[in-house]
């Protein structure tokens, strides 16, 4: 597989739609800034003493992209809990986020299937089944929609590192945008998978994918999903590539 293209803290997958550190989306020509699949509260839904850490830090990492984009708007795309059900402390917790974040810019929340039947009311109050962003429909993909130029989160995609580390990554093509999840909680659905494939394939997106992979304070273009699936088939050579691949992400930009 040949190397990733230079770090670079953006890169323009379609016109008007930016790959930003951390996994974060920019619509530019509507200010917006994208997240996808934040899973708040999954601490306190899977049981345990752990503290909301990660609701924490989530909050921090869109609050500071909101102020360095100048953003106009947040749009959460589905999955912004990890359950309905939670302890009234963690709705609070989730609740304080979301009205910290309505201090900077406009928050607008996009329902998930996590968010249930309920679509999270008593938790996040009002949300919508998709918003139309810059000719784009926002909307979470757990529902494939064809025939629309559409921006999804739910597959949480990503490109393994090894058998315990992966990177999460955009996926880009004409007519579609799939957004990595935010929550620290997934390794995520290989996206050169040939489950990752069909998956894509329900949203009717003929056209090849680019992969662009995210990390906190950098993103590097992969190329075309195609061809990295096929320089990834080889057992042994797979494993070379992944290796430099792997080195690749984790070392200091500046050497």
């Amino acid at each position: 597989m040949s190397a990733p293209q230079p770090a670079a803290g953006s890169f323009e997958l379609l016109d008007g739609a930016v790959a930003l550190p951390g996994g974060l989306l920019w619509l530019s020509r509507a200010n917006s800034l994208v997240a996808a699949d934040v899973h708040f509260g999954y601490e306190d839904v899977i049981g345990g003493a752990l503290p909301l850490w990660s609701t924490t830090e989530t909050t921090q990492t869109l609050l500071l992209a909101a102020r360095r984009m100048q953003a106009r708007e947040i749009v959460f795309l589905g999955d912004i809990i990890h359950s309905s059900r939670m302890s009234e402390g963690a709705a609070k917790a989730v609740n304080d986020a979301l009205t910290f974040l309505r201090r900077e810019c406009t928050v607008t929340l996009v329902a998930g299937n996590h968010e249930g039947r309920t679509r999270g009311e008593a938790i996040l109050g009002e949300t919508e089944e998709a918003v139309e962003r810059d000719g784009w429909l926002l909307l979470h993909g757990d529902e494939p929609l064809r025939g629309r130029r559409c921006i999804v989160g739910h597959l949480h995609p990503s490109l393994p590192l090894d058998a315990r580390q992966s990177v999460p990554v955009f996926l880009a093509a004409p007519h579609l945008i799939v957004v990595p999840a935010l929550t620290p909680y997934s390794n995520g659905l290989n996206a050169l998978s040939s489950d990752c494939t069909e998956a894509l394939r329900e949203f009717g997106e003929t056209k090849d994918f680019i992969v662009v992979a995210s990390t906190h304070d950098r993103v590097y273009p992969f190329g075309k999903r195609r061809r990295l699936q096929g320089v990834m088939s080889g057992g042994a050579e797979r494993h070379s590539r992944t290796v430099s691949m792997r080195h690749r992400l984790q070392r200091d930009p500046s050497e």
